[in-house]
């Protein structure tokens, strides 16, 4: 396992905070009130412990296929339904929603690959990520990657703790199935937005993998 590079300043700085206030605390306390100097230290220690993890990039065996959809997001299936897509194809679509907690991998990749012929940010609200409005009204990043005919929307959506999207992508580019898209910080959930009628091989509730699970079959 790696650390994913989107850490290296937020580990940093939680790495300093942890030492100054524990060398504070110790320096100022570690005679009158040892006890509590140690449970201080323990405390932040889970909490840059915690830091280090989110950002965490485990080795894995991703899975590719011309015909395959895959997760581009580790997390639980929180949503399978149609909608009326009124951003880019306005027309019906069948979207499938990933919640990611905190404790997720929180790299996002790219669920085929193609041509990147739509990326477009959005300001927004700070929702909780399971709100349907969410979907809509947060603060979000959507992207539309075209493999012959089919076009397919993923958006990521920041929620309540989530306030920084990163994505990495640009029209015109080609992508590959699996290469990360982006990054998003502190829980939320990504949408994939899919041509009606495509069988899709998870159930709701389901805990996926991003890269690694298929969503669907086209």
């Amino acid at each position: 396992m790696t650390i994913h590079r989107e850490g290296y300043k937020s580990i940093a700085i939680g790495t300093l905070i942890f030492g100054a206030i524990n060398f504070a605390v110790f320096y100022f306390f570690s005679a009158s009130l040892p006890a509590l100097c140690w449970v201080i230290f323990f405390a932040t220690l889970f909490l840059l412990l915690f830091l280090i993890s989110f950002f965490r990039l485990p080795a894995r065996q991703l899975t590719t296929g011309d015909n395959l959809v895959v997760s581009p997001a580790d997390g639980k299936v929180v949503v399978i339904e149609e909608i009326i897509d009124v951003e880019y194809f306005n027309a019906k679509r069948l979207q499938v929603s990933v919640f990611m907690s905190p404790a997720n991998v929180h790299v996002n990749r790219n669920p085929i690959s193609g041509d990147v012929v739509y990326n477009q940010y959005h300001k927004g609200k700070y929702l909780v990520a399971w709100n349907p409005k969410s979907s809509t009204e947060n603060e979000r990043h959507s992207v539309v990657i075209k493999k012959d005919n089919t076009e397919i929307l993923v958006k990521q959506i920041a929620g309540a703790l989530a306030k920084r999207i990163v994505n990495y992508l640009q029209v015109g580019q080609k992508v590959k199935q699996t290469d990360e898209m982006g990054f998003i910080k502190f829980g939320s959930r990504v949408d994939l937005l899919l041509p009606v009628g495509t069988k899709i091989n998870v159930e709701l509730n389901q805990v996926v993998q991003g890269g690694v699970t298929v969503i669907a079959t086209l």
